[in-house]
């Protein structure tokens, strides 16, 4: 089993529980390190929505590294609980939210509020992100005038997708893990 850990800021080096079972795919560290090191000294003072949650990682490393706040998105009762105990671990309870829920029937919903940065990393090979990302695309209300969403997902898992208020703008590849970068147009 791989460990996962905070990488900078103020949980910096505290482990992180990973989700039982095989449902997550947790980021890897080395890929979690340069998705961090291409947003820079965007992080600080940011917005996330971590959907598909997981272990919480990536959006415990934005908190970790000065993001107002997170919004963890988990269908899996396993996944929410390792969350709560990963966001006790590392003290940053405060700033976060976590939902137990289906991410995409609750970002299909009118949008609360908008976010900096939407994560999507959901089950690999089910087509899942490029879903995922269609709906974010047809509720832009979730993203802010200068959003990023970021899908993780894998190589052999990439399509051309479709959007109306989003353009790809860029992609970076770390092994087996394939990020892609969106903005609105």
């Amino acid at each position: 089993m791989s460990r996962i850990r905070v990488i900078a800021g103020t949980a910096r080096g505290t482990r992180l529980r990973t989700v039982p079972g095989d449902s997550t795919r947790p980021i890897m560290d080395r890929v979690k390190e340069n998705l961090f090191n291409i947003l820079g000294m965007d992080v600080p003072n940011s917005t996330w929505l971590d959907m598909f949650a997981g272990t919480g990682s990536v959006g415990i490393e934005a908190l970790s590294r000065g993001a107002t706040s997170a919004r963890f998105l988990d269908n899996n009762r396993n996944a929410i609980q390792t969350i709560r105990t990963n966001l006790k671990t590392t003290r940053l309870t405060e700033n976060a939210e976590i939902i137990q829920t289906d991410a995409l029937a609750y970002l299909a919903h009118p949008a609360d509020t908008a976010f900096d940065y939407i994560f999507i990393a959901p089950p690999q090979y089910k087509s899942l992100w490029a879903t995922a990302l269609r709906v974010v695309d047809e509720n832009p209300g979730w993203l802010s005038d200068e959003s990023w969403v970021i899908a993780q997902i894998d190589p052999l898992e990439m399509q051309a997708v479709e959007l109306e208020n989003l353009v790809e703008i860029d992609q970076r590849r770390y092994g087996n893990t394939l990020l892609l970068f969106y903005e609105i147009q």
